[in-house]
């Protein structure tokens, strides 16, 4: 059974994130990980809710998914874990995704994304 309240993704999706968005400070947090939402293009892994969801707190956090354009590294799908960083306090200088495989064989599920952000 899935912890925590909800009898589906999206209502699920908002009840993991209406805390995070009570507790983190709006425009000064970088939040990542594992969000299981593609934020751009086809939705396989979460669902419509759950996105909007998320989308909605990146706003009342004064926030933005660097990640959302990356590749996730099944082809054709869009990146499921996310880095969010400042609208206004960050530049960001590169956003990419390194593979997480050893002669051809995937060490995870997921891979690794990293981004450079430029705070002055």
């Amino acid at each position: 059974m899935w912890p925590g309240p909800g009898n589906d993704v999206g209502s699920r999706t908002q009840a993991a994130v209406e805390p995070l968005v009570g507790a983190l400070p709006a425009g000064l947090t970088v939040w990542g990980g594992d969000w299981n939402h593609a934020l751009e293009g086809r939705e396989t892994a979460g669902s419509a809710s759950g996105r909007e969801a998320i989308r909605t707190a990146l706003a009342q956090l004064d926030l933005r998914a660097v990640t959302a354009s990356l590749p996730h590294r099944l082809d054709g799908l869009s990146s499921i874990d996310h880095i969010a960083v400042p609208t206004a306090a960050a530049k960001v200088e590169a956003s990419r995704r390194i593979q997480m495989s050893v002669d051809g064989r995937s060490l995870s599920d997921h891979d690794a994304y990293v981004t450079a952000i430029d705070w002055t």
